[in-house]
């Protein structure tokens, strides 16, 4: 099995689904008697032992264990999944184990990673809110509250952003884009960044938002806000390009909102 078609496999899996709002517990929906359907048979061999070299110490075999275990979904091991996702070290490995999620059941699948963002430790809640965008369960947008949203944790904050905007319903983006833009100025290049990827995904929507960090008395919301609104009119524009305009239209006082 080549990488090349491992990396196929994984970007085809993906659900494409969108939606979903703002509590943290589960929604009453997920909790279906049915939802786990009986397993009459025993588990295949092979995905037994490919559960069990998720804990191997080479990458080359945890990836092929995922692909392994995706490829032959058992809803017995979801758990097994979620449980690597928490603590697994290496990227590639990590996005083969939310490809293998996603080719479960979002039934089953989604209470378990709910379950996940009340977790302590800061890439358990990254991954579970990484998947949860990837699966795109519309039902799960009640998990996305503001604490995830203004996580303290870099990673944390990203990917609770990323499954905001896979997730948001009809009519909830104005209050979307009002928890996103109090992070405006925060952090380095790749928060920014992805910050302002974000923003633009929700579309006209965020606009009066950024129109009021415009006027934030904090320069370095200031200059975010007025790159984040200029990348959004010219999507030809780099985001460096557009930052640094930003900050110098904010140095000489002349930013204005559109």
């Amino acid at each position: 099995m080549t990488t090349q078609r491992m990396t196929t496999q994984r970007r085809n899996a993906g659900a494409d689904a969108a939606a979903g709002r703002d509590t943290d517990k589960a929604p009453d929906a997920f909790k279906n008697p049915d939802a786990i359907e009986a397993q009459d048979s025993a588990p295949d061999p092979d995905t037994i032992r490919a559960v069990r070299a998720l804990g191997d110490g080479r990458e080359q075999v945890r990836l092929r264990a995922a692909l392994a275990i995706g490829t032959s979904p058992d809803p017995r091991f979801v758990g097994k999944l979620i449980e690597r996702c928490a603590i697994e070290p290496e990227f590639q490995v990590r996005e083969m184990l939310t490809w293998a999620l996603t080719r479960h059941s979002s039934s089953i699948t989604v209470p378990a990673l709910l379950s996940g963002l009340r977790s302590e430790a800061a890439r358990a809640r990254s991954q579970a809110l990484h998947t949860l965008s990837k699966i795109a369960e519309p039902r799960a947008w009640p998990a996305i509250t503001r604490e995830l949203l203004t996580d303290t944790d870099g990673e944390v904050a990203r990917a609770a952003w990323r499954a905001g905007v896979a997730l948001v319903p009809e009519g909830e983006e104005p209050w979307l884009a009002e928890v996103l833009a109090t992070q405006l100025g925060r952090g380095e290049r790749e928060t920014r960044l992805s910050l302002s990827r974000a923003l633009i995904g929700l579309g006209a929507a965020m606009l009066p938002t950024l129109r009021t960090a415009l006027r934030d008395l904090d320069p370095r919301v200031r200059a975010h806000a007025l790159a984040t609104d200029r990348w959004y009119r010219d999507p030809d524009t780099a985001f460096e390009c557009a930052i640094e305009e930003a900050k110098r239209v904010v140095a000489l006082g002349t930013g204005r909102s559109g």
